[in-house]
Formats: C-alpha cells, sequence, structure tokens
C-alpha cells in the first residue's frame, strides 16, 4: 500500500491518508486491479483492507487525529456485517480506532443494486466509520446517487477540477455540487490538485479538504512529506 496525505486548509494540517494499492515494483491500482479475477474479488477486498489498517496503526503519529481512507469494491461485498469481521478484528488487533477509518467507493464500478449499496453505508456507520464516494462526477451514478443516499463525504473528480481556475464551465459545475453538498450537510474534498491556481479557486468556494500531487505524490508504505503551509500562500497571493 501507499498513501497520500488528505490536507486540510481551514487548519492547515494533515487530516488523513488514503491508502492506495500498489505492485511490489511499483505498479499502479489499475494495473494491480485488472489482474484480479471475479472470484478474488472478495479476498482481495479483504487483505487490502487488513493491510491498510496494520501499516496505517505502524505508521501514523500516535497524538494525532488521522483519518485512514480505504476504497473497498462494492460488488465484492455479498453481505456487510461478514464482510466487516476481518476489518473489524483487524483495527481490534493494531488498537486502531474505528471512528479514523473512512471508507471510500469509486462511482467508475457501476453499482446496479442501489439497495445493497444502501445496505453497506448502513451497516458501516453503525459501526462509526467515515463513508464516501470517490470520483463524483465522473462515474455511473452521479447526482441520482446523492438522491437515494448522502455520504459523510464526496471526493470531487480530479476531470472537473482540473484547470478549474480557469475554466468556467467546470468552476460553474464545481460551484454546483458544493452548493448541493452544503445543503445536504456533506463534506466535499477535491482530489487530483496539481496547482497552487487549482487549489486557491476551490478554497475560495468554500472547499475545505484536498488531495493531490501539489501537496504530495503517495509514498509506498510510509508517509510522504506534505506541502504545509498552502494557507499561507492563499494570504500571500491576495
Amino acid at each position: 500500500m501507499a498513501f497520500q496525505p488528505i490536507y486540510d486548509a481551514v487548519e492547515d494540517r494533515v487530516w488523513g491518508y488514503e491508502a492506495l494499492v500498489r505492485g511490489l515494483s511499483g505498479q499502479g491500482a489499475f494495473e494491480v486491479l485488472s489482474r484480479v479475477l471475479p472470484e478474488q474479488k472478495y479476498r482481495f477486498d479483504q487483505d487490502c483492507r487488513i493491510k491498510a489498517i496494520e501499516l496505517a496503526a505502524r505508521l501514523f503519529p500516535a497524538d494525532e487525529e488521522l483519518k485512514l481512507s480505504i476504497n473497498f469494491m462494492p460488488n465484492a461485498v455479498y453481505e456487510p456485517a461478514a464482510c466487516l469481521r476481518a476489518t473489524l478484528l483487524a483495527a481490534a488487533r493494531c488498537d486502531f480506532p474505528l471512528s479514523s477509518i473512512m471508507f471510500e467507493f469509486t462511482e467508475n464500478e457501476e453499482v446496479t443494486d442501489t439497495g445493497h449499496l444502501m445496505n453497506i453505508i448502513t451497516e458501516y456507520r453503525r459501526h462509526g466509520f467515515t463513508t464516501a464516494i470517490d470520483d463524483f462526477g465522473a462515474g455511473h451514478a452521479g447526482l441520482g446517487l446523492l438522491v437515494q443516499f448522502q455520504p459523510d463525504l464526496i471526493k470531487i473528480d480530479m476531470l472537473l477540477v482540473r484547470g478549474v481556475d480557469a475554466s468556467p464551465a467546470r468552476q460553474a459545475v464545481v460551484s454546483g455540487v458544493v452548493g448541493i453538498a452544503r445543503e445536504l450537510g456533506i463534506t466535499v474534498l477535491a482530489e487530483g490538485i496539481e496547482t497552487e491556481a487549482e487549489f486557491l479557486f476551490l478554497k475560495g468556494i468554500g472547499i475545505r479538504l484536498f488531495q493531490g500531487y501539489w501537496f504530495a505524490k503517495p509514498a509506498f508504505e510510509e508517509l510522504p512529506e506534505v506541502r504545509i503551509g498552502a494557507v499561507a500562500a492563499d494570504s500571500a497571493t491576495a
């Protein structure tokens, strides 16, 4: 697993880290996942969760409240309560608080049974996990998913934030999503930030959490050095 920080622009600190699957030779998530056969998805999903929790328990500073964000595949979860057993056991064994775990699922994996997805989210919340939609705005469900249920957090996809500072169309769409999320009480995270201009525009419309290469690239089985002080950069530019 590699870890990429999530930056809190209000408190100017690291809010948490996303655990990203990597091959032993540095292969990216897409290449690794493309080699996982359908009948292996459940076991793979379970092993990734356990590995992420074990590493986070070892790497996260004990005196900081940090979120560990773990991706999961809804289609690999056959029964929510049963599929959480290994996760709960790993957290207990590593003394890792359940309230520090965020589960995010991607819109890029089509979920045909939304009732099943809602059951997963309900079960996860029952245990105190934070829930999130990844790649929001670039997948199968989009706004329709928010009508059916509201996660704790949505991650606006990088396709919408790339060059947003110079694109009126992107600005309109992202501002609209931020407004909807505010009305629904959902936290917004902008992912894929690569420039200061993107960060400053998105911070200016009320987004608090950020992730992307401009802050830090993922680091393999360690916590990368993070660009802290971005709020100061904002003040200096204003």
